[in-house]
């Protein structure tokens, strides 16, 4: 090693060590990414069985490319953007994916109509996925992946407008569903 050669990170060194083909260095990147990638697909999936091919299928593509990865950004976000993006392939494949173009006008919804602290993630996440899949889509890029609707524009092959539109037509339904199941909630208080 040179007097001014950076010693090699953890990261990198598991990133050689997987396009060597080294399969323990495959397992361990896996390992590593495996259970937060499978959230991530669970939120564009129908199902679970759906989401575990989506991932193993993303892992693949994460395999045979991470000899490309620029190192331009963390690891982490790499892997992400591929599973997004094998995601929606994968139901654009299965016709899963057909998003209206809607008209550009934007409902208003107050942000803070309804508290989310009360909510466990489990709650959210059931709800985020009982959207229609245009709907449920445009949220989680914007959302949840930090996508702007122009980018998710592009994505989806809409209009910026129409992203806009989609997401919050998300909002506000899942603003009705915790709504109605506070109310719920408070008529089961209030009559036990």
């Amino acid at each position: 090693m040179g007097l001014f050669t950076k010693p090699k990170s953890e990261e990198d060194k598991l990133i050689e060590g997987c396009t060597a083909g080294k399969r323990e260095m495959q397992r361990l990147l896996y390992d590593l990414y495996s259970k937060k990638m499978m959230a991530v697909c669970l939120r564009y999936a129908p199902t679970t069985f759906e989401a575990e091919d989506i991932m193993q299928d993303a892992f693949v593509k994460i395999f045979s490319n991470l000899q490309n990865f620029k190192k331009d950004c963390p690891l982490e976000f790499w892997i992400r953007k591929i599973m997004v993006n094998t995601a929606l392939k994968h139901l654009r494949s299965k016709q899963l994916l057909t998003v209206s173009h809607e008209t550009d006008e934007v409902a208003n919804i107050t942000s803070d109509a309804c508290s989310l602290s009360s909510y466990n993630l489990d709650e959210l996440m059931s709800m985020i996925q009982s959207l229609a899949p245009r709907y449920r889509m445009v949220f989680n890029l914007y959302a949840i992946e930090g996508y702007n609707h122009k980018e998710i524009g592009e994505m989806l092959g809409i209009s910026e407008g129409t992203s806009k539109s989609q997401y919050s037509r998300a909002r506000a339904i899942l603003q009705n569903m915790l709504t109605r199941q506070e109310q719920n909630y408070n008529e089961h208080v209030i009559s036990s």
